[in-house]
């Protein structure tokens, strides 16, 4: 079982930047990722970042949020920038797992909370 903990989260202004972190209890095989869920709304992919590195962003927070990723530290981090009020929501972290036999396993944290507001 792999334990995730994020921190980094807070209440900001409008405009302000926060960077979250999240450290696996050990060394992720696959995928690491943000998640983020509003109240009323569903949880959505923020950013993820594969082993190698490779960054994902959602077309619309490109120019804001940048993912990256330790994997020394087993860890993954979301900078946000020009944080909005619509960027309010809860931040989850994701981890996967490659097992054997094609299969993943799938890993989430307990989730922070971003709240932006004046």
């Amino acid at each position: 079982q792999v334990r995730l903990v994020e921190s980094g989260g807070g209440l900001v202004e409008p405009g302000g930047s926060l960077r979250l972190s999240c450290t696996a209890s050990r060394s992720i095989s696959d995928t690491m990722g943000w998640y983020r869920q509003a109240p009323g709304k569903q949880r959505e992919l923020v950013a993820d970042i594969t082993r190698r590195r490779t960054p994902n962003v959602v077309d619309s927070l490109k120019d804001r949020f940048t993912i990256s990723r330790d994997n020394a530290k087993n860890t993954v981090y979301l900078q946000m920038n020009f944080l909005k009020p619509e960027d309010t929501a809860v931040y989850y972290c994701k981890a996967v797992d490659t097992l054997p036999f094609h299969t993943t396993q799938t890993y989430w944290g307990q989730g922070t909370q971003v709240t932006v507001s004046s």
